[in-house]
Formats: C-alpha cells, structure tokens, sequence
C-alpha cells in the first residue's frame, strides 16, 4: 500500500510541475524590436570636418535595429531569430561616409531563471556596403557575404522588457577594400509583444 500511494503521489507531483512549466511559459511565441549601440572593430574612413574635428567610420559600429521572433521551448531554453540593421556613418551638409549591413541572425539560449538568460548563434551578412558622397573621402565597396559567431546575456526587467551585452567575432572579405576585422561589443534594449 505505501508503494502505491508513493508512486500515486510522484505521478501528481510531476503532473503539477508539468502544469506550473506550462503556465510559466504562456505564450511561447513572441516577436521583439530594439535598438543598441556597438563599438569596435577596423577604422574604415575618417571624416574630417571644416572645424577642425574628425570622425572615424568603424566596421563594428555604431548603431542597430532588430527585430525578430523568440521561440521559448521550455522553461529553460529558447530560440530567437532577427533581422538587423547595423550602420555607422559621419554626415555633414557637404558629405557622408556610411559603412551598412543587414545582419540575419539565429541564437539559442538557455535560461538561468526568471530574470537572465545566456545566448549563442550565428550572424549572417550577404554583404556589407562602405559608401560616400559629396566632399567626403571617396571610398566605397561591398564585402563578400560572412557568418560570424555571437554570445550575449540578456536580463529582463520585466517579461516585456530586456537588455542585452553582446560580443560579435567578424570579419568581412572585401571587394574593393582590404579585409576587415569587424569585432565588436554592443549594449541594447529590446521589447517583447
């Protein structure tokens, strides 16, 4: 009789956790937006400005976009795919510089608990594009496609908002231009709907 009851109970404590996972992971499919900040990698072209200042275009900067869908699988492990616009450019009345790229990327996380998870996947850019016009340095060129290799770490400050460190190994085989090491790290904040 006690082996009975035993097994009777394991069955409706695993039962319960099943029903608590399941609960914790309402919605499995969300899609996301954000933006961020990068910093790194080769300087591509400098911009020198009438007043004397000069700004350098870098391979791993400046500024991105995401938006994409995550896909939580279990309470501790998730995908996520995005699409992102990353660009960097010096612009004056006369001139701009622009070094741009649409990065794909897919990361798998696992996650620590309710308020952090830890990632790792692929970017992949078909090319990227340094261009100029006006009184700029005359430079230009696209990159062959790349993939490259991305880890981050995310905390989430409520479910609906989270901010992510990220580090990115690139490089870019160029046409036109040398090969480029592209390594940056990033900082962002994305919204989950």
């Amino acid at each position: 009789m006690k082996k009975f009851v035993f097994a009777i109970s394991t069955i409706l404590a695993t039962m319960g956790a099943a029903q608590a996972q399941t609960q914790a992971v309402e919605r499995p499919l969300r899609f996301l937006v954000g933006t961020g900040v990068s910093h790194g990698g080769d300087t591509l072209a400098t911009a020198e400005y009438e007043s004397g200042w000069s700004r350098d275009v870098k391979a791993g900067g400046l500024v991105y976009f995401t938006f994409g869908a995550n896909y939580r699988l279990d309470e501790e492990f998730s995908i996520q795919g995005t699409l992102n616009y990353h660009v960097d450019d010096a612009s004056a009345k006369n001139g701009k510089l622009k070094f741009e790229r649409f990065p794909v990327e897919v990361l798998g996380y696992y996650h620590m608990d309710e308020n952090w998870r830890v990632g790792a996947g692929l970017r992949y850019i078909k090319s990227a594009k340094l261009s100029s016009d006006g009184a700029a340095p005359d430079v230009g060129g696209k990159s062959d496609s790349t993939v490259s290799g991305v880890v981050e770490l995310e905390y989430f400050f409520i479910p609906q908002v989270g901010m992510k460190v990220r580090y990115v190994k690139e490089k870019f085989k160029a046409a036109g231009m040398r090969d480029v090491n592209a390594d940056h790290f990033g900082i962002s904040g994305n919204f989950y709907f």
